[in-house]
């Protein structure tokens, strides 16, 4: 591997216009990769799902290469219907549309750029891996007071030409003093046995309000990693919600530093897998100073050969007096051979806190199953309700009515 990513680098470097400075940036962040190549099962954080296992095992030998200065078409039959909305189209990892039409052009300011903070304390390679082959950083800026009037919806498509590529993409997002953004990443792939690498900065002044809606559904043979790192202060609010279904490998990372006072995060998550499909919540709150809140709810459903997992951490530092934080996750196991991971983790410095967590997994009841079909449904029609009863309790954590419908439909949910 060593030897390919070195060319590709250079074919990279040669591709943009950097500055010297940005340049050593990013060939100190591919050296940081190399040495400690991807992330494996001895780290404590991927014990559950070896990545390193999983490129080799699905993909092989990988490209880290790809030509930015060539254009993609955009098929237009992957927008969501029934929901206006803005949108930034990425096709194969190069932005090919944004459309902001709904706004006040005024109001939002978007801004590429080649320099990014080296993290010298980082000890994820994948994020050097995204440093390192990262193209351009798209900065979106939501300006004091505005909220933005339609969703925001990110479409990451692929198309039949990217095979056993390395994709990598990264979005910072500002959002200023009581400002609001509600935000669908939206996944549709033509392609297989590629590893997305996506790496999402989020920034959270004063009151400002955050919504984030990540949605996996369309079944392809892509592995993907996600990682969101939020930094609120006070009085902010973020909602995180996963529907993690559709890739073969999926991790989606949350890290959520709540740095001021009355500042709240809340995640919840649906697992709906399948056929050796493996999938991962990987959820990191950090209450860094008094009287905040974190709620998390991750469910699972699982089919034949899956494995899902779910590691959620509470952090409360000794100066976050009076936090409120909430974490459960539930697995139900359809098929003998399907696997739920749990780990969930307090690590608690202060005294005046109240914080729980909890976690089970199970079959189906077959009471309930037989109570419905003693109603007048067959066995699947009970099963499906009973399924359908468990999932809908995450979906109705979802604060926006317009996008909880468009997630209920997206799933085939029925009341």
């Amino acid at each position: 591997m060593t030897d390919q990513i070195k060319i590709d680098f250079e074919k990279i470097i040669k591709n943009l216009e950097l500055t010297e400075t940005e340049v050593d940036l990013k060939k100190k962040s591919l050296n940081k990769f190399i040495e400690n190549g991807f992330p494996n099962k001895k780290l404590e954080n991927w014990k559950f799902l070896d990545i390193n296992q999983i490129i080799q095992k699905n993909i092989g030998e990988l490209s880290f290469f790809n030509d930015y200065s060539l254009s993609n078409k955009v098929d237009t039959s992957i927008f969501v219907n029934g929901l206006e909305h803005n949108k930034i189209v990425f096709i194969n990892g190069k932005i090919e549309k944004i459309d902001f039409s709904y706004e006040n052009k005024d109001k939002i300011e978007i801004k590429e750029s080649s320099h990014f903070k080296n993290d010298l304390k980082n000890t994820n390679s994948l994020i050097d891996l995204n440093n390192a082959f990262t193209n351009k950083i798209y900065k979106i800026l939501i300006k004091k007071g505005y909220s933005l009037k339609k969703p925001l919806i990110v479409y990451h498509a692929t198309n039949k030409y990217m095979n056993s590529k390395n994709i990598n993409l990264r979005l910072e997002f500002q959002l200023e003093q009581n400002s609001s953004l509600r935000l669908i990443d939206y996944f549709s792939h033509a392609s297989e046995k590629n590893f997305i690498n996506i790496h999402y900065n989020f920034a959270l002044q004063k009151d400002a309000i955050l919504k984030n809606y990540k949605i996996d559904k369309t079944k392809n043979k892509n592995l993907k990693y996600s990682f969101n790192n939020i930094d609120q202060d006070e009085n902010s609010i973020s909602e995180t919600f996963i529907l993690s279904s559709g890739s073969s490998y999926l991790k989606n990372e949350i890290n959520c530093n709540l740095n001021g006072k009355y500042s709240s995060a809340f995640v919840n998550g649906v697992f709906s897998i399948t056929n050796n499909h493996q999938h991962e919540i990987r959820t990191t709150i950090n209450h860094l100073i008094e009287n905040t809140k974190s709620y998390q709810l991750i469910k699972g459903v699982l089919g034949k050969d899956s494995k899902a997992v779910y590691q959620g951490k509470i952090f409360v530092d000794q100066k976050a007096q009076k936090t409120d934080g909430y974490q459960l996750s539930k697995a139900i196991l359809l098929d003998e051979t399907s696997e739920f991971n749990a780990k969930p983790e307090l690590e608690i410095y202060a005294d005046d806190v109240k914080c729980s967590h909890g976690s089970a997994s199970g079959s189906l009841n077959e009471n309930s199953i037989f109570y419905l079909m003693s109603r007048g449904l067959n066995y699947q029609q009970s099963k499906e309700l009973l399924i359908n009863g468990f999932i809908l309790d995450v979906i109705e954590k979802i604060t926006d009515l317009e996008i909880k419908n468009l997630i209920k439909n997206i799933i085939g949910l029925k009341e």
